[in-house]
Parts: C-alpha cells; structure tokens; sequence
C-alpha cells in the first residue's frame, strides 16, 4: 500500500517513521525551507501544480491513501489535497496537532488574518517578536513599530522598515524564550495558532513577562475530512485501511 504524506512538519516526520516499513512512504515536502530536515521513506519537494497535477501524480505513483500532516496554516495545499483526494476516490486524513489554549495570566489578542494582526498591534507597544515565519511579512510592511523577525530562512518579501532578522529553527526552549525577550526589549508577541510543543515556549515567556500575546486564528479544515489528533492516530487511520494487512 502506497501511502502519500503531504507536509515537512514534526508530526509529518514522526508519521513517516511510524509507516516506513510497514507500507511505501512518500512524503512530500514544499520546498520553502532550504534545508529541510527529512523524514524515512522516499521524498518528493516541490509543488505538484494544483489540484489537477495532484490527482495525475497519485493516479501516476498508484497512491492508495493520502495524509495532510501539513502546517495548520497551509490552508492551499489543504483544501486542494481534499479536492484531489475526491476527485480521485483517494481516502484522505488531516493531521492536525491540538492549538494552543489560553491559562490564567495570558494576555491573548485573538485575530483572524495576518491583516488584522497588524491593525490590532496600535497601542501595544513599540517591540514587536513576529513569530509568524518569512511568508507573511507583507501584511505588516506599514507598520512604524520595530520588529524582530524570527524564521527559519531569510525573507524573500518586503516587511516592516525596522526590522532586526533573527535566522533560527525550534524547538525552543523557555530560558531561551525569556532571554530572547528580555535582550529585545520585546513589548507584544505576534503568532500563529501552530499548535505544538516546539514554539509553545514564547507563550510562557510572554506570560512570565506580562506580555500581551496577538495569535492569529489558524484556518478550518476543509469540510468533510476526518482528523487526527496525533502521529499515533494516524497511523491507526493508515493500518485500517483496505489492503493495509497485505502491506505488512
């Protein structure tokens, strides 16, 4: 049983190495990040062309299963993914790790774009900590705040004018976190709700500070599509799967 992954994130890799063996894994990874940390099993980066490429490529590499283990805010290749899997009679999954919840002395703002987020920043303070990765710096191009951007790679887009770029890759730990928004001088924290233990310490760090916190609300999974909570879950999902028995 060939079992296609879509995503580079943590679950995605602890999935691959939970199928690997047991099935033919292809994970395939966007090809945003330089240098990838990759999973077992085969490997595909890049984009497949939409949703139409998508379906050739499954029906061209005998896919028998599809998991969209991808970044809760890559809501594209998500809603394209449920399309194809239709389209093609593929059975599909969405593994999604849990959001972030709120605790006593968090300081959440809760918005729903990028755009807003950079509305809602006035009257916050002048330090900005973007925490929300290199993609998105557009929406905050006219802010007049400072901003420390943190990503994996170098932006490639336009961004605020003050700007001070931090290149580093989770997971992060709290003391790091802390010293991160003491050395800044950091006023508010701009996230996403990327769920997760990797980039969760920020919010402890910003809570120890008093710091108010403005997280981005990540997209819906598209309608219809059954969801896993864990790698663990989804490899259930897989072995279940008609023809699953043959492949071990």
């Amino acid at each position: 049983m060939h079992i296609l992954i879509l995503g580079g994130t943590t679950e995605a890799r602890a999935l691959a190495g939970l199928l690997h063996g047991r099935f033919r894994v292809t994970s395939s990874l966007a090809g945003r990040v330089a240098s990838p940390r990759l999973p077992a099993g085969e490997v595909r980066i890049g984009g497949f062309g939409g949703v139409d490429g998508l379906v050739d490529w499954m029906a061209g590499h005998a896919v028998d299963a599809v998991i969209d283990a991808t970044h809760p805010f890559a809501d594209r290749i998500s809603f394209n993914a449920a399309r194809a899997a239709a389209t093609a009679h593929v059975p599909l999954l969405a593994l999604r790790r849990p959001g972030w919840v709120p605790v006593t002395g968090d300081d959440w703002r809760p918005v729903a774009s990028l755009e807003e987020a950079a509305r809602t920043l006035d009257g916050l303070g002048d330090r900005v900590f973007l925490t929300t990765g290199r993609m998105g710096l557009a929406a905050f191009a006219d802010c007049p705040q400072w901003f420390l951007v943190r990503s994996v790679d170098a932006p490639d887009t336009a961004g605020p004018a003050r700007t001070e770029l931090l290149l580093d890759r989770g997971p992060f730990t709290l003391e790091g976190e802390r010293e991160v928004l003491a050395r800044h001088r950091i006023d508010v924290v701009v996230t996403k709700d990327s769920g997760g233990a990797a980039t969760a310490p920020k919010l402890r760090a910003a809570r120890e500070a008093g710091l108010p916190v403005v997280v981005v609300r990540r997209p819906p999974v598209p309608a219809g599509v059954t969801t896993a909570a864990s790698p663990e879950e989804a490899a259930a999902w897989a072995a279940a799967r008609p023809g699953a028995s043959r492949a071990r």
